[in-house]
């Protein structure tokens, strides 16, 4: 039975439950994510070579990886030279003491990776790719390719792609290639059998800028380890 006391001690405890506040967990504000810049136009579909060029797919391509004009780390070298650091996975043009041309690459794996400074002795647009007896050696499935079989036809499927520049030492092929036919996935890393790895793109703009006899200096990695080659 409900007295007048009861009925005021109820009226109050109503009263300071309808002034309490609720109780919510915080929520984490969501932090915005900056839109990835989309990629330069020099990286769309290339139509006017004897094979075509897919163009790079958008998202794919860290903007630190693209081409583009730096300033130049070596200015105390000439015009010409080309220096990778493998490390780094990048590759610099020298244009002046001021300005070098930058470019992602993808470098030799462990167990296959170059250092050393060679002759830029060449250059071929479109070439054949004459598969090393040491490649042979480990991938016998490569013998139809070998050098005295003349090597695998130009085009799509060649992994030397669309450009290659070739390194010689004192007047001999050290068989290392700054080559096209890289996939945008790829750059940045370690996968090739000690070839310097380009975009097509990329190739054909260096290939257009090299002097012949001009110095590629690989720099050593400090890294402990890379990856499995895949070719």
């Amino acid at each position: 039975m409900f007295t007048r006391r009861r009925i005021i001690a109820l009226g109050a405890t109503a009263g300071l439950a309808a002034c309490a506040q609720p109780h919510f967990e915080p929520v984490a504000k969501a932090i915005p994510v900056p839109p990835v810049p989309p990629l330069p136009a020099f990286y769309g579909k290339i139509t006017n070579e004897p094979y075509p060029i897919p163009a790079i797919p958008e998202g794919v391509l860290a903007p630190a990886l693209w081409r583009q004009e730096v300033a130049n780390p070596w200015p105390a070298h000439p015009r010409g030279t080309i220096i990778v650091d493998p490390d780094s996975a990048l590759l610099h043009f020298v244009m002046t003491p001021e300005l070098a041309m930058r470019y992602g690459v993808s470098v030799g794996a462990a167990g296959f990776a170059w250092q050393g400074t060679a002759r830029l002795q060449f250059c071929r647009a479109w070439p054949r790719w004459k598969v090393p007896a040491e490649m042979i050696a480990r991938k016998p499935e490569l013998a139809p390719f070998s050098a005295n079989k003349g090597g695998m036809d130009p085009g799509p499927g060649n992994p030397m792609g669309a450009r290659a520049l070739y390194l010689f030492q004192n007047g001999f092929d050290t068989l290392y290639r700054v080559h096209g036919d890289a996939s945008p996935h790829e750059l940045g890393k370690a996968v090739s059998s000690g070839c310097i790895r380009m975009l097509n793109q990329d190739v054909i703009d260096i290939h257009a800028r090299a002097v012949h006899g001009a110095s590629v200096i690989v720099l050593p990695s400090v890294k402990p380890a890379r990856l499995a080659a895949v070719y």
